[in-house]
């Protein structure tokens, strides 16, 4: 069993790759991808902590590309870290979050929901604050009781604390995440919110743009998410590839490796994964 999406404290997770490595362990798993959001600052410490073990550590990054509706990521897994070029894309996307996480402060006060910038740098345990620390720190001064209900009130795309940001289009993601030497497959399809013929279109798309694979097993998926989104990575040449989204305690019903108990990534997922980047 492997688990190809997680997240650290190095974005908005609750665990570190230490911690993720031991839990790793702990349930048995043969392998684990670190795959923060637009952020490889974790992926040194994730390699160091597993080097030796029984568990085979995977650089990645989950990069945020621009759409016009719902929400896109695509996944690079086996990426070189170091690589100079992305760390620079990097720290744009990082530049432009700053500027973001300003604009809803700014909304999020005008609208009588009073922060300080210091309540929501606390809780993200890291250099990378995005809207879900902002999430925790509505819920820590007593304005909402839950996440989700941040989101479905103030914080989610169209509402009224929502601040857009400057993102690299999917194709850039790819050739960003293949001049680094990895492999890049488009995250959780499914939260694009296109009907199945638009999204269809658009994986067939961004495969023509040197996507690698799509994210076929996934914690909130259904059956027929997964039968479809199978069915594609046949049709296109994909690597069938999943994970749980790991964010630690900020889910705690989802667990590393199973999900919500149902996930089962197949272990040759990784073994395709590694025949692609060849």
């Amino acid at each position: 069993m492997i688990d190809l999406h997680t997240h650290s404290i190095f974005s908005d997770g609750t665990n570190t790759p230490a911690e993720l490595v031991s839990m790793a362990l702990e349930r048995n798993l043969k392998a684990i991808a670190l795959t923060d959001h637009d952020t490889v600052g974790g992926v040194a410490q994730l390699l160091e902590a597993a080097d030796g073990s029984a568990i085979e550590a995977v650089p990645g990054i989950e990069l945020s590309a621009d759409c016009k509706r719902g929400t896109m990521h695509v996944l690079g897994y086996f990426i070189d870290h170091t690589c100079r070029a992305l760390l620079e894309k990097i720290e744009t996307v990082q530049q432009g979050r700053q500027l973001r996480n300003q604009e809803i402060l700014k909304k999020l006060n005008k609208l009588g929901y009073v922060l300080m910038w210091s309540d929501v740098e606390k809780l993200a345990g890291s250099d990378v604050v995005g809207r879900p620390h902002f999430a925790d720190a509505l819920i820590e001064n007593g304005h909402v009781k839950s996440r989700k209900s941040a989101f479905d009130l103030l914080l989610a795309k169209g509402r009224p604390a929502y601040a857009e940001r400057e993102r690299y289009s999917a194709k850039e993601c790819i050739e960003l995440i293949r001049n680094a030497g990895g492999i890049a497959v488009l995250a959780h399809p499914a939260t694009l919110n296109l009907p199945p013929d638009q999204l269809k279109g658009l994986v067939k798309g961004l495969t023509e743009c040197g996507l690698g694979g799509i994210e076929v097993y996934y914690a909130e998926y259904n059956t027929e998410n997964m039968k479809r989104f199978g069915e594609w990575a046949k049709e296109f040449g994909l690597v069938c590839t999943g994970g749980t989204d790991f964010h630690g305690a900020n889910t705690p019903d989802l667990k590393l490796g199973t999900g919500f108990g149902q996930l089962r990534v197949p272990d040759e997922a990784l073994e395709h994964l590694k025949a692609a980047l060849k």
